[in-house]
């Protein structure tokens, strides 16, 4: 499937997938491409370019290590959660074997 994207004013044609939110993508690569070459006019387009493409590379990094600390954090809650039902499985298998109560 192709798609048509513009960023500064230039269309593109690409291919994605039906599902692919690519025209979110662009519009969001416009957005700081232009903020960027407000803030600096003497950028020329692929200066500008170049540094938004930084930029979310920069971002994209740092949500990656966001989100690795954030799955070790959840493992680390589940191994504790499973090792609180272990216990209360055992805890309750034990009180139902007949075998464990004292004969009178």
């Amino acid at each position: 499937m192709q798609k048509q994207i513009t960023i500064l004013g230039r269309s593109y044609t690409l291919r994605a997938d039906e599902n692919d939110d690519l025209e979110h993508s662009a519009a969001e690569v416009d957005r700081r491409l232009r903020a960027l070459i407000a803030r600096a006019p003497t950028f020329d387009s692929y200066t500008g370019a170049l540094l938004t493409a930084l930029n979310l590379a920069s971002e994209l990094r740092a949500l990656k290590v966001r989100y690795r600390a954030r799955l070790g954090e959840l493992d680390h809650a589940a191994a504790a959660v499973e090792a609180v039902l272990e216990a209360a499985v055992a805890d309750e298998a034990e009180s139902a074997d007949p075998a464990s109560e004292e004969a009178p």
